[in-house]
């Protein structure tokens, strides 16, 4: 494991400038080329789903405006997956049904893509993802491509960060009884073993819950001196949040990247304050991340989270692998998004491994009153 701060090599482009390599290589010929989305444009994170949508569309805007891919305009059609297991299932076998779709996007959120993921092995066409959960790439399914880092690794960064960096070692660890939640909570629980501390609790909860009490107290009773979550909807965190100061609880927190989404944010307000964080996306961690902030504020006129980044980093990152093979044959492209090494997102620097993970590291930031500040990337070599 090595700890940076976090800079790519100089010459290395920012995020924003990769569209403009890739429209590079032109070949006269009409038509477009398609990529379809599932994201929640209706359900309880709607609000996320447009913060989805507009980092995607951003990519394609600026890829489009420098000549887009092999001489053609990309198009985006997105389809609502509602945020439920069936939404997406169903979405996805919308846009699988138009034979000219050429690759995809699907969840950030992990049951989901494990929802979608026996019909994306029949289909046989890349499918990007933001899910977590450690086990999404290990399903021998060669067509899913994860664009933020695993929970392998975010388990690891919050224990190092609040043992190492807080000095803290009896822990409450809340997470959500999903797929996610509980592969997340397993990955904590284990990182803290390797460090030597205790468990205070492991407390689970169900998803789309309306109270928090029972749980806060049962952390509160159990002398835990740090806290480390694992929430899979912001509006979940945001109630907990506020619940957790107004029964008195006020230890560290350190918690999965939904902390800092800017949902989160504006539910829990000053409740999350002092917190921290890991986060696949932060701002000011690279190059790539500040320009894509910028840009994003500017087409928006708000802030972006990872909820943006993510989709914004598949959408140039399978436009660079079109170009790179030169077709939109889907083993072509596929051979390609694994060839891609050093690649400078938003998110990060992507070096696809065998099983399709890109990214291999999390920043911590902390919340400073509302603002949220990068404090250092910690990347693991395995």
């Amino acid at each position: 494991m090595t700890l940076t701060r976090r800079g790519f090599t100089a010459g290395v482009a920012a995020g924003l400038a990769a569209p403009y390599i890739i429209g590079s290589a032109r070949a006269q010929s009409g038509g477009t080329i398609k990529i379809g989305m599932c994201a929640p444009i209706t359900g309880p994170a709607a609000e996320a789903g447009k913060y989805a949508t507009g980092g995607a569309k951003l990519a394609v805007e600026a890829i489009n405006k420098a000549g887009g891919v092999l001489g053609k305009q990309l198009e985006l059609i997105i389809e609502d997956d509602q945020i439920t297991n069936p939404g997406i299932v169903l979405a996805f076998s919308k846009l699988a049904a138009q034979p000219d779709i050429v690759g995809f996007l699907g969840s950030i959120r992990s049951t989901q893509v494990h929802a979608m993921a026996p019909d994306v092995m029949k289909l046989g066409k890349p499918v990007m993802f933001g899910g977590t959960d450690p086990n999404l790439t290990k399903l021998g399914n060669p067509w899913l491509f994860r664009f933020r880092p695993n929970d392998s690794y975010s388990g690891r960064v919050i224990a190092d960060y609040g043992v190492k960096t807080l000095g803290k070692k009896k822990w409450a660890v809340l997470h959500s009884t999903d797929a996610f939640g509980t592969a997340g909570g397993k990955a904590l629980t284990e990182a803290l073993g390797k460090l030597d501390a205790t468990i205070a609790i492991d407390q689970g909860y169900a998803n789309q819950s309306q109270d928090f009490t029972p749980v806060v107290l049962a952390i509160k009773q159990s002398g835990a001196d740090i806290l480390g979550s694992y929430f899979t909807f912001e509006n979940d965190l945001g109630i907990f949040a506020r619940q957790l100061r107004q029964l008195g609880v006020n230890i560290p927190w350190v918690g999965s990247p939904s902390i800092v989404n800017v949902t989160a944010l504006k539910l829990a307000g000053p409740a999350l304050y002092g917190t921290y964080g890991v986060a696949d996306y932060a701002e000011e961690s690279t190059p790539g991340a500040k320009a894509f902030g910028k840009a994003y504020r500017e087409a928006y006129k708000v802030a972006p989270d990872n909820q943006s980044s993510w989709p914004f980093d598949a959408v140039n990152v399978l436009a660079l692998a079109i170009k790179n093979a030169g077709s939109t044959d889907p083993q072509k492209i596929r051979e390609a998004i694994v060839a891609i090494k050093k690649y400078p997102g938003a998110e990060g620097e992507y070096n696809f491994d065998k099983n399709g993970d890109g990214l291999h590291g999390y920043n911590i930031v902390k919340n400073d009153k509302g603002n949220i500040v990068f404090d250092k990337h910690i990347e693991f070599d395995d």
